[in-house]
Parts: structure tokens; sequence; C-alpha cells
């Protein structure tokens, strides 16, 4: 299960000074791993008919640094900027350009035989590509761990594209109470607005495949 919290960050200027700020670099070194960069290029895929998305499942292939991983989101809410799903990560081992969806891949699970069942002989088609930079760095609040990311880039569709410009904060162990409290002082700090909506349903929603909030 991924326990995350999402805020929209202003510009630039706010997401660098998020990045520098020293209570999350003293956090990062009591965890004891070095903040680090890499480019994310995702693609999500779905059925013609869109027969994922009317189950409420995302499927993505994901390019992250010299990787490629496979994911499945699916049974999301959210409330405010908390966003809880269901998720399941298959790693592809390096990344070549041309890897393919493979429901294959998730078969030994058992989102994996409803998700044969769902597709069937359909084909799985290009839906949407997310690519963006993120900044990643794990905080110890002294009892959690918290993966924070900033994350700026582009949500591309046929219909249009729109900016990504964001802080995840992704629960990694401990409690949420303390995830939750680091997100409620860097959003009083930097004047943050919650993200309500992920990256695949602001992407949806410029396709006009659905009206309001998708939370995978």
């Amino acid at each position: 299960m991924e326990i995350e919290l999402k805020y929209a960050v202003a510009d630039g200027r706010t997401a660098d000074s998020i990045w520098n700020d020293r209570k999350l670099k003293t956090m990062a070194k009591r965890a004891g791993e070095e903040p680090r960069k890499e480019m994310f290029e995702g693609t999500y895929f779905d059925t013609e008919d869109h027969v994922l998305l009317k189950n409420d499942i995302a499927y993505r292939i994901r390019r992250e640094g010299d990787r490629a991983v496979a994911t499945l989101k699916w049974n999301g809410k959210s409330e405010g900027p908390l966003h809880i799903r269901e998720e399941f990560n298959a790693t592809l081992g390096n990344w070549r350009d041309d890897i393919k969806p493979d429901p294959g891949i998730f078969r030994e699970s058992e989102i994996g035989e409803e998700l044969f069942d769902m597709i069937g002989d359909s084909k799985l088609e290009p839906l949407m590509q997310v690519n963006f930079r993120r900044r990643m760095l794990r905080a110890d609040t002294g009892d959690s761990l918290v993966e924070v990311s900033i994350d700026e880039g582009e949500i591309a569709t046929p219909n249009g594209s729109a900016p990504i410009s964001e802080i995840e904060m992704e629960l990694y162990s401990g409690e949420k109470d303390d995830m939750e409290k680091l997100g409620s002082d860097l959003q009083k700090k930097y004047d943050l607005k919650p993200e309500n909506d992920s990256k695949f349903a602001r992407g949806l929603m410029l396709m006009d495949l659905i009206k309001q909030e998708l939370p995978v």
C-alpha cells in the first residue's frame, strides 16, 4: 500500500528552497542516505475502450534513471493532500526503448489475475506520458522514515499538456502521523497548496476522460 501526501509547489524558487531546507537536510543526514536526483519518464497504458480506467486501475511503465519499472495502482482514495492506494511494482531490468506492456509480469499477484480477466485479448495502447525531474531524499523524523520528492516536469496527452510542480511525501516506515506532521510544517513554511489529484488524474482530465479527481 502506498501512503503519501501531495502539495502543489508555486514555482522553481520555492522548490529550490524546500530542497535546501535546513530541517530536511538534518533529517536526511540522520537517515544516512545521500539526497539524489533522477529523470523519470513514464507512459500509462489502457485498452482502446479504457477497461482499466473503468476499474480504477492505472498501468504504468517508467524509466527511473537507468532501470525500467512497471507499476499497477488501484483502489485509490484521497482526502486533501493525503493519497492512499494499493500499488504493485515490478522491476524490468535495464531500460530499453522497445519495452512493451506485458500483463504477464503481474501474473503471480492477485491483482494480476484480475488484470488478465479485464484485458482479455485486447491490446494495451499508450494513454499519456508523464515526464519529470525528481529530487528526492529520505527524511528520518525520529520515529518514521519519509521519502520526500520534489517533481518538476510535464504531463503530455493527445489533448495537450500540463506542468508538474509538486512535492510528494511517502511513508516508508513508521507512523502516518509523523509524515502528516512533516507535511503540515512544510505546508505552512512554504505556503503549499494541497494537491488533490494525482498526475495520472490530471492527465485524464486533460483528455476529458474524467471530470473530477481519480486518486490513482
